[in-house]
């Protein structure tokens, strides 16, 4: 499996304060590691995020991604709040 970043995914996590930054590379190596590793809460969304998948950074903030073939595109990430409403 191979990962990769869209560009507005990049955008977005340079924005993000520095720690929720480390957080999320945490969270990326975890994924490399087990995608479906518990803490990630990995789950398949529905609605106008059909077939995207979504992995739990923090207690509220998401990392959207979306499977093609043999890569995992992540496309955003955002709050839970934001994404969802």
């Amino acid at each position: 499996m191979r990962v990769v970043f869209h560009r507005n995914f990049e955008k977005q996590l340079k924005n993000l304060p520095k720690k929720l930054r480390e957080k999320t590379q945490m969270r990326l190596l975890l994924f490399l590691e087990n995608p479906y590793h518990p803490l990630l809460e990995n789950h398949l969304l529905k609605g106008k995020y059909l077939d995207y998948r979504s992995i739990r950074i923090t207690g509220d903030w998401r990392a959207l991604y979306k499977t093609v073939g043999n890569e995992c595109i992540f496309v955003v990430i955002d709050t839970h709040s934001n994404l969802y409403r």
